[in-house]
């Protein structure tokens, strides 16, 4: 990457630079649409919540610690504005706590198998959220457990425990597909 850091464009930010914000805005904003579409399956709720989550960056940029890598930081806002919502929503609604939305998931599963990717969604949309978060940190996002414990406010072993019991569940319900 050629220019300054996330890191460095955010602490210039934070220290008054507004037009830092920018190229922030432009680098993640996708990367967070599609973190947050992860989350709760809704391409419009996930193009609000990608508008709170660089609001809320703007209102907390003051809180913004130099030398805190950026990406981390900024997806904890990005899933505590999903979190938030979910909240609101299964009190609004009366959903049931695992979370579960409607059958519009939005996982990335292989393009070439359309039957696969409708099981492979279906299994995903059946995940409680605090678990299906953590699968979407740790395997998709790529964030260790120690990282997603920083984020998500649990120790490091609660966050490798939902995610094994995401993994474990998601092996139970695709089992069929190990033995084929």
């Amino acid at each position: 990457m050629t220019g300054p850091t996330d890191e460095e464009l955010m602490e210039r930010f934070a220290n008054g630079e507004d037009s830092a914000f920018e190229p922030l805005f432009e680098r993640h904003a996708r990367h967070v649409h599609g973190f947050l579409m992860r989350m709760v399956r809704d391409p419009r709720l996930a193009d609000d919540l990608v508008q709170t989550t660089f609001l809320s960056v703007v209102r907390a940029r003051g809180r913004y610690e130099p030398g805190t890598r950026f990406s981390p930081w900024l997806l904890t806002i990005a899933g505590n504005a999903g979190r938030d919502f979910l909240r609101r929503k299964r009190h609004v609604e009366g959903l049931t706590p695992t979370g579960e939305l409607g059958d519009a998931a939005q996982v990335s599963p292989a393009q070439g198998d359309p039957g696969l990717r409708n099981r492979l969604e279906a299994a995903f949309a059946t995940l409680p959220v605090d678990q299906r978060e953590a699968v979407v940190l740790a395997k998709v996002e790529g964030w260790s457990f120690e990282e997603i414990s920083r984020a998500l406010g649990i120790t490091s072993t609660a966050a490798r425990l939902r995610a094994h019991r995401g993994y474990e569940k998601l092996r139970a319900l695709l089992s069929d597909l190990e033995e084929a």
